[in-house]
């Protein structure tokens, strides 16, 4: 007989996104329909063809020490202060360091730096070049800063899968709490690279809205005129814990993770696989022992690409049906990259604490091939959908990477 696992529970959030700087003033934006999504007014975006994106506004230098500031990526800012805000409303558990990890996904890393730098060796040769650089462009640089700053020495984790990474993470982080091999687990995603070589790529396959002159109304997810998505910046971070420790300690307990999956569709570097897009979802629900049924909220990835929604929407009504309530938050803060699963767990939380469920903005009219029930522009208060015991959160990334969460409320 096999023993029963620890659940996986979350006791801390925090996030830093184009909404706001913590989970409460990003809640209080998404439910009053408020977008973060603005014109790129630097030089450097005037001859691109897109100038809009989700920036975060908040002042960082405020937030972490000079030498903190000076040695990090924006990556790793981002992601640092996200942990913090999510340690500090998780009571800054005392756990023993060994039994302690960090997971945190990003698909990029500290690519600013790497394209700032690289300017200096070309404009001013190699004496130019930052001693910090090595340390700013390593992809695990959020996970290994976030691991020193709380004293984790259980392990500090990066998954790299694209749009999937933070996701991918908590997945990770979930699985350290089951299997034992950890107490507590800093998990989340983070992405920061809103700048010309990103921008010029992502044009390039047409894959960014080319609404410049309607940021706020750029990112149509769902909607039939969408054409393409925003590019955003951002972190989002959870505290998982197993239940026994958060219980010995008196912990208030926010949801849980219930069950989690992550799959490859190992057929193409850059379009979906609708099918393992179905199997991700059908995966985590048997690890959550749950049906389609049980779920009543879905935070879909939908990013407002014309191929991409209408992909996800077919693989939800096959596995969820046409009747679940779907959003994509996505539609005010844009695409925060490896960023965005981890987001999207947070506003599933939220929706199962409060009953409230945001809604997808900007969907003027519904592409006639989603045959799902997309929360509009409103939230939906106190009617029976709404009053949701568990959600899904789904995360797709380029490289045929699938990730997908299943939570449930304290």
């Amino acid at each position: 007989m096999s023993a029963i696992q620890p659940r996986a529970v979350v006791t801390g959030t925090g996030t830093l996104n184009p909404l706001g700087s913590t989970v409460a003033e990003t809640w209080s934006a998404l439910l009053a329909g408020r977008s973060g999504i603005t014109a790129i007014e630097d030089d450097w975006a005037a001859p691109l063809p897109v100038r809009i994106a989700g920036r975060v506004t908040a002042d960082l230098p405020a937030l972490l020490s000079t030498r903190e500031v000076k040695r990090m990526d924006r990556c790793g800012q981002l992601a640092l202060a996200a942990a913090r805000e999510a340690w500090v409303q998780a009571g800054t558990p005392d756990v023993d360091p060994d039994r302690f990890a960090v997971v945190i996904g990003s698909g990029y890393g500290g690519l600013d730096t790497t394209l700032a730098q690289t300017r200096e060796l070309d404009n001013g040769g190699p004496r130019r070049v930052s001693p910090h650089t090595l340390t700013r462009i390593m992809v695990n640089g959020p996970s290994a800063w976030v691991s020193i700053d709380l004293g984790a020495r259980g392990g500090a984790r990066t998954p790299v899968s694209a749009c999937a990474s933070g996701a991918e993470a908590i997945a990770q982080g979930a699985e350290m709490i089951r299997s034992g091999a950890a107490d507590v687990v800093i998990a989340g995603g983070v992405d920061s690279c809103i700048n010309d070589l990103i921008i010029s790529g992502f044009s390039q396959i047409r894959a960014l809205s080319t609404r410049n002159g309607d940021p706020e109304g750029s990112s149509r997810p769902f909607d039939r005129d969408r054409d393409g998505f925003v590019l955003a910046e951002g972190a989002g971070i959870l505290v998982l814990e197993s239940e026994d420790h958060a219980r010995a300690r008196g912990a208030t307990i926010l949801g849980a993770v219930a069950g989690a999956a992550v799959t490859s569709d190992a057929s193409d570097i850059v379009a979906a696989d609708p099918a393992m897009q179905r199997r991700v979802m059908e995966k985590a629900l048997a690890s959550a022992g749950l049906s389609g049924a049980d779920i009543g909220f879905v935070h879909a990835h939908a990013t407002s690409t014309p191929v991409g929604d209408r992909l996800e929407a077919q693989a939800v009504k096959a596995v969820l049906g046409s009747a679940v309530p779907v959003t994509s938050t996505k539609s005010l803060t844009g695409h925060l990259l490896g960023g965005a699963g981890a987001l999207g767990a947070i506003v599933v939380l939220e929706a199962l604490r409060t009953g409230d469920l945001p809604g997808t903005y900007n969907l003027g009219s519904l592409d006639p091939d989603v045959e799902l029930n997309i929360i509009t522009g409103t939230v939906r208060r106190g009617v029976p959908d709404s009053n949701v015991q568990a959600g899904i959160v789904n995360a797709f990334g380029f490289g045929g990477h699938s990730a997908a969460l299943v939570l449930t409320g304290a």
